[in-house]
């Protein structure tokens, strides 16, 4: 009788929204420098920090954007880990990065800018749905060979965790963004046996949030 096969080794990657943003002007930041965690934000980054302080985290890597260093931060310091920095994680590029884009007033309402709103598919106005997953998918992958057998934080932003995680369920790309499940300071889980995804697991450590909330 030959030996039972040696079962996979389990590892999380926990894909985590930033905080809050201080955004009184209630612009799309998109990738612009100077855009930090509020007070709430702060506080979330510290709730999500409590909530693993228990988990076997081995690594810690975040967008290079301030708000996704800053809520690395409180995780990195309770696992004695430095924050790494993953370009593949940063916000989706975005051409109304600047202005604002709420429904009736700002850019949406001037003429010149409908063009770029042509082709909600890809999306015409910005970074392609399938680039962010694949680039995300990559950040993953590369955190978890990192963590193998325990677990990884990657830190990154509203539409690229959420792109992600449609990629990995089967369902198209593009969607209403007022329907996105990806609240402030969220988790999205992955849960890998070897390189298999097995579970993707999704919780609100900071509590719920309005995913159209500027500032978020």
């Amino acid at each position: 009788m030959t030996d039972a096969a040696p079962s996979e080794t389990r590892t999380i990657v926990h894909v985590l929204r930033h905080g809050e943003v201080h955004n009184p002007s209630g612009i799309l930041y998109g990738r612009l420098s100077g855009f930090k965690l509020s007070v709430t934000g702060e506080a979330q980054a510290r709730a999500v920090a409590a909530s693993l302080a228990d988990h076997d985290i081995a690594h810690v890597v975040a967008s290079p954007l301030e708000r996704a260093q800053q809520t690395a931060a409180p995780i990195a310091e309770k696992h004695g880990l430095q924050i790494r920095t993953d370009e593949n994680l940063i916000e989706a590029a975005n051409d109304f990065e600047g202005l604002k884009v709420s429904v009736g007033d700002g850019a949406l309402s001037r003429p010149r800018h409908w063009w770029k709103l042509r082709d909600p598919f890809t999306p015409s106005w910005g970074e392609p749905y399938l680039q962010i997953a694949h680039r995300m998918l990559a950040a993953v992958h590369a955190a978890r060979v990192a963590a193998v057998g325990r677990e990884a934080v990657c830190v990154s932003h509203q539409l690229p965790v959420w792109t992600l995680r449609r990629f990995l369920e089967g369902e198209r790309l593009w969607h209403d963004p007022r329907r996105r499940q990806c609240s402030l300071a969220s988790l999205t889980s992955l849960v890998y046996e070897g390189d298999t995804l097995v579970d993707l697991v999704y919780s609100e450590p900071a509590g719920a949030s309005d995913p159209n909330v500027h500032g978020a």
